[in-house]
């Protein structure tokens, strides 16, 4: 990995944004015509009564105090509770290649690279439009890039995983240089009624290219030091929606079709397999936690990074070391690493290192040691 680096990274953000405050007094209107409508139930025992939310409740549990949805009627009505988002005939761009190519708008311009630099297109997110045609292959073509493209789904670490498969291709000589897509619609699969985790998730794209370090433009380059992956299995972190559905019926519409998840269990078992990874994984490029100028984790949790952050560093880290951007944007899956970055890596001076870290559901973690040309 030596001579492959992150030369240009984009953002896309969406129009709209949900405060707490906004998101809870949805919520607790659906809980109190819930349980009003089920009270007969409720009062014999035989049902229990959905709790209420609280903005406080949500900013302790996930450090979370706002997210941008693509729709924000639709998940706002008490009746709806999911994001309205109108089916487009085929011969339109579908919304989830819409978000990516204005996202790899902003990285090529960063990496002041034009669509015919580019050899290859990666979408990888953690929830797909479609099975095919490949939504990488629609943005490839709305960009106009010559080559190919493909899709892949690693959950919360297909970026990185995104970002180790694009750079092999360029070391290996398939392109001179891949764009890589994060494109999240994750209000999509949320369960909105949920109370463990209705306010978890938001929308956002992003993306970034990758090519050799001596064919770099760009003032905000990194060299690409070395990648970890890692993968195991874990039924803690779940969503059962796919084609097959509809080959049982008897399931279609069960909470398990939207995202699921053991929140302590993940806590528990997630925290030390991503601190030992990046421990380890540092130790055997020679390179010390305490030479690591910043940490720009998965944005899921904020009492997550925090652990994390302390388990690699060996203390408890400055604000600017490990960034959140959770407040703003909550947990977006895939993308919230790469906005970590994208967001708080221009500051950094040539020489100095940093490192990428995704993690999720699998359990799948990403590890990438990056260092500022």
């Amino acid at each position: 990995m030596i001579g492959m680096a992150v030369s240009g990274t984009g953002l896309f953000t969406p129009p709209y944004a949900i405060s707490n405050d906004e998101l809870v007094e949805s919520f607790n209107a659906y809980v109190r015509h819930h349980n009003a409508a089920h009270h007969s139930a409720i009062a014999s025992g035989s049902m229990a009564a959905l709790a209420e939310s609280s903005s406080e409740f949500i900013v302790k549990a996930s450090g979370i105090k706002s997210r941008y949805v693509m729709d924000k009627s639709g998940v706002l009505d008490p009746a709806i509770m999911c994001p309205r988002l109108a089916e487009r005939p085929d011969s339109a761009l579908s919304v989830l290649a819409e978000i990516a190519v204005a996202a790899a708008r902003d990285a090529l311009k960063a990496a002041d690279r034009t669509p015919s630099d580019i050899d290859g297109v990666l979408v990888a997110c953690s929830n797909l439009q479609r099975a095919y045609p490949a939504i990488a292959i629609e943005v490839q073509d709305a960009l106009g890039i010559d080559g190919f493209g493909f899709d892949m789904n690693v959950a919360c670490s297909s970026a990185t995983f995104g970002l180790q498969a694009a750079a092999d291709m360029v070391a290996a000589g398939h392109a001179r240089a891949i764009l890589v897509c994060n494109p999240e619609i994750c209000s999509g699969h949320l369960n909105f009624t949920d109370r463990d985790s209705h306010f978890i998730f938001g929308d956002v794209a992003t993306a970034f290219v990758v090519e050799a370090a001596d064919r770099v433009h760009s003032h905000n380059a990194w060299q690409i030091v070395s990648t970890r992956l890692k993968t195991k299995f874990s039924n803690n972190i779940r969503n059962n929606f796919g084609f097959l559905n509809r080959a049982a019926p008897e399931g279609i519409g069960n909470r398990d079709k939207l995202f699921v998840q053991e929140g302590r269990k993940v806590f528990k078992e997630v925290v030390p397999m991503v601190s030992e990874l990046i421990l380890a994984h540092l130790s055997d490029n020679s390179i010390a936690p305490s030479s690591l100028r910043r940490l720009w984790l998965h944005q899921a949790n904020i009492n997550m990074n925090e652990l994390i952050a302390r388990k690699v560093l060996g203390r408890d880290p400055l604000p600017e070391e490990a960034p959140c951007i959770l407040d703003e944007y909550a947990n977006t899956s895939s993308a919230g690493s790469i906005i970590a970055f994208h967001k708080h890596s221009a500051d950094l001076r040539a020489g100095d290192y940093g490192h990428l870290c995704s993690f999720g559901a699998g359990y799948s973690v990403g590890s990438v040691i990056l260092r500022k040309l």
